[in-house]
């Protein structure tokens, strides 16, 4: 009896240290749960394969950046989202060298929020060499600042139901090559029951997968149905970068390429594999800023197809000529169910804002509602498109009318 006890108290601390060694060793960086703070500093180990921590994310909200390069002349913190958020618009920060050849910058603090940003080493811009978490795009990569507060965030993962993510592989006839597209279905999704479904995609700069990394949608989707702000809704992401970006007849071209591969490709395979509402009422298309203009130049050329838009920092200083088909349709307002724009408080303030103004401009000249909003503390970058997903547009979505 007393060698079962002694065992038992064995096991007992043996499980304890275990649990509490397992506590102990998170760390920064960890990547072993989707946690909310993972740039925090908790125990002092520095991300794997990694030289330094950096970024280093304080409870204060301050960050303070580390790189090791000894044989630098000048290394500056850069990146538009990342600048914005501390209100030196385009003002690169300066790092200062320490003798053992490590650069240190502290900034902030920072509203809790995802900054994408870059170093400037001596006039070359890269990647934050110790940060594990960095954006693969249509672009050059970024790392990824995550600014975490006292609870996760609405765009985080948490304790709630959780929709799924496929990652779906194609062949396009239009584009000549195999494409990708993403769709996530609503926790507890029955494809006994049909579900509206939305179009979302990207901007110049960015890939499918996107939406799902910077943009959480699908986080973002999971807590509002907790939360019972939003309808049940399938979220398909497909491609936009339909032709190069660089291409000199970019403009001219990409509106058609992509309608093209809407109609042949990227909506029948929806319809095909899920339970959809395959009406223009059960569809909507948006996007952001070259997304935003696919929305407007193609979706409202294609009521056909969809009913219900979403045009985030998007707009047109010729909105009154380039969109005189669907301006002088005197049933617009019939044909669409819903039609939301939105932009950040801080974007409003310079070019895309006066391109938005010019939109708005002509759909109040010719009658056409709509809701628009401005709000968050971003700029053109994901912590406005986060946050107009979450505040406005999906909320939103679905509400005018009866699928």
């Amino acid at each position: 009896m007393i060698v079962l006890k002694r065992q038992k108290a064995i096991y007992y601390f043996f499980a304890l240290g275990l649990c509490l060694f397992f506590q102990s060793v998170k760390g920064q960086q960890a990547n072993v749960n989707l946690d909310h703070n993972p740039q925090k500093n908790s125990d002092g180990l520095i991300p794997f394969s990694a030289p330094l921590n950096s970024p280093e994310v304080h409870d204060d909200q301050t960050v303070t950046f580390r790189l090791k390069a000894p044989k630098a002349q000048e290394v500056k913190l850069a990146g538009v989202a990342l600048l914005t958020g501390l209100g030196r618009g385009n003002e690169q920060m300066p790092f200062t060298k320490g003798e053992d050849g490590i650069w240190t910058l502290t900034v902030g603090p920072l509203k809790p929020d995802m900054y994408a940003y870059h170093f400037n080493v001596d006039g070359m811009q890269i990647t934050d060499p110790s940060n594990t978490y960095a954006a693969f795009t249509a672009m050059p990569p970024y790392s990824q600042l995550i600014v975490h507060g006292k609870e996760p965030a609405y765009y985080d993962a948490k304790n709630v139901p959780h929709g799924n993510v496929t990652r779906h592989i194609y062949y396009s006839d239009v584009t000549q090559g195999q494409r990708e597209m993403y769709v996530y279905t609503p926790p507890g999704y029955d494809s006994n029951q049909k579900y509206p479904v939305l179009y979302l995609v990207g901007g110049s700069g960015e890939l499918p997968s996107n939406w799902i990394y910077d943009g959480r949608a699908n986080f973002i989707m999971d807590n509002l149905l907790a939360e019972g702000k939003a309808k049940p809704m399938i979220i398909a992401i497909p491609n936009n970068q339909v032709i190069h970006r660089n291409h000199p007849q970019h403009a001219e071209l990409t509106f058609d390429i992509f309608e093209k591969e809407l109609r042949n490709h990227v909506i029948p395979l929806v319809d095909q594999n899920y339970s959809t509402i395959s009406s223009p009422h059960g569809r909507a298309l948006s996007g952001l800023s070259m997304g935003g203009r696919h929305t407007m130049f193609v979706g409202l050329r294609s009521l056909d197809l969809f009913a219900n838009f979403g045009i985030l920092s998007a707009g047109d200083k010729e909105a009154e000529a380039s969109l005189a088909y669907f301006l002088n349709d005197p049933k617009a307002n019939d044909k669409v169910d819903y039609l939301f724009i939105g932009q950040g408080t801080e974007e409003a303030k310079g070019f895309f804002g006066e391109r938005v103004r010019a939109l708005r401009d002509a759909l109040d000249k010719h009658g056409v509602n709509y809701e628009y909003y401005d709000g968050g503390h971003g700029g053109h970058d994901w912590a406005t498109w986060r946050h107009l997903l979450y505040y406005k547009f999906l909320p939103n979505l679905w509400r005018t009318h009866d699928n």
